[in-house]
């Protein structure tokens, strides 16, 4: 539970940053620097995910509101995880104006790099958002594709499956970065421009300066 406070932490620094127009790398590198806060989950984004922070968070929450003590700090927290969602989703209509009939492409389903587990992933409620939105979707991830057609089966053309990102880029309206894989961090950005129909990208995990 507290990683999960670091993490809902910087990400309630991102939002000042965002709208002070300063670098929330820096500050997080400036955080690390300390000893006492040290650098690890840190990095800011999506918020967490996968199996054991939110139900941790939400285990411990119950145990001391059952003993009578205000576990109001830990329900912030988590306020604050799930409000990244609506954060991402604005910026998207921030920079198209509407969604409905938008095709958007979707890079990183798994909660997290190096995995296939999308349990409690960002991604989820993403994808749950823009399909209420009415924006046409295009996924791809190197491991979780299979996982995530048992939450969403393909119907194209509202929802399809790419086999690569070069792929789920194609005529795209915009471009969503959900997981931090090292295969999109390689990306070539100038060959993806190059496959948008507008040339939007939405980094969702700070891996692109």
């Amino acid at each position: 539970s507290f990683l999960a406070l670091k993490i809902s932490y910087i990400n309630l620094m991102s939002e000042l940053c965002d709208r002070t127009e300063a670098d929330i790398e820096l500050v997080a590198r400036g955080m690390g620097l300390d000893p006492r806060i040290g650098s690890y989950f840190l990095r800011a984004g999506l918020g967490f995910g996968g199996s054991c922070f939110p139900k941790d968070m939400r285990a411990l929450t119950w145990i001391g509101e059952e003993l009578g003590i205000n576990m109001g700090l830990l329900r912030e927290a988590y306020k604050i995880n799930l409000k990244r969602i609506e954060i991402f989703i604005e910026k998207l209509k921030k920079a198209l104006w509407i969604l409905k009939d938008k095709r958007i492409a979707i890079l990183g389903l798994s909660f997290k790099p190096d995995t296939d587990d999308i349990r409690e992933a960002s991604s989820i409620k993403i994808i749950s958002r823009l399909l209420e939105e009415g924006a046409f979707l295009r996924l791809y991830d190197p491991q979780a594709m299979a996982n995530m057609k048992r939450v969403f089966p393909e119907k194209p053309p509202r929802i399809s499956y790419a086999e690569s990102a070069y792929k789920a880029a194609e005529e795209a309206n915009a471009l969503c970065v959900v997981t931090e894989w090292d295969e999109f961090k390689s990306l070539d950005l100038k060959k993806i421009r190059q496959k948008m129909a507008n040339p939007i990208l939405i980094d969702g995990r700070n891996i692109y300066e």
